[in-house]
């Protein structure tokens, strides 16, 4: 590895944040997938869970979407709810769904420096109502249109970026936040990952 490649990837893993994650839940479609791989790799988010209990696993992801986001990203696939939310509690304080509902805090109005999965449901049903029911909350994103929801990408895109501004404001890429055992773990997977 070159001293520019090292270097390069020694200051990604003084980004990563690993108090954020992305729970998508049937999505149907691999470029969705791809394309939220793609943006949580922009923000410094490490894993992301993928959740499929009415669809086939994915073998792959849209490719062209992703950039190529899935080398630098682990993705944990799941086909049992309570066993894919076991895993993500064991890591992540608190989970939260994107859903309309009359408790649904906006994005603006949420605090997205605690540590934090974000849910993302399927394409045209949203998140399921087994999900919803262990959710800690409901997040929406604002909008003054005649059509209520965005696409999936598009939503998870707004959602984090949102907890972007506002970890950045809090200072959490300032100072790395993975310890050793992280850092080595996402190495590895890394190198993995480009020799394939």
């Amino acid at each position: 590895m070159t001293e520019e490649r090292a270097a390069k990837i020694n200051g990604v893993l003084d980004k990563r944040q690993n108090d954020i994650t992305v729970i998508m839940e049937n999505v149907k479609d691999p470029h969705n997938i791809a394309a939220v791989m793609r943006t949580c790799d922009a923000i410094g988010i490490s894993e992301i869970y993928v959740l499929n209990t009415t669809l086939n696993t994915h073998k792959r992801f849209g490719t062209r979407s992703s950039s190529s986001a899935q080398k630098w990203m682990k993705t944990n696939q799941y086909t049992n709810l309570d066993e894919c939310l076991a895993a993500v509690r064991s890591k992540y304080n608190r989970i939260l769904a994107t859903h309309l509902n009359a408790e649904a805090k906006s994005i603006y109005e949420t605090d997205f420096t605690q540590s934090v999965a974000l849910v993302f449901g399927n394409e045209k049903l949203g998140v399921s109502n087994e999900l919803l029911a262990q959710c800690d909350g409901n997040l929406l994103i604002p909008q003054v249109g005649m059509i209520s929801s965005l696409n999936i990408s598009v939503a998870c895109a707004v959602t984090i970026y949102e907890a972007f501004r506002q970890k950045n404001l809090a200072k959490h890429y300032d100072q790395r936040k993975l310890d050793l055992a992280e850092v080595n773990a996402l190495t590895d997977f890394w190198n993995i990952s480009e020799k394939l």
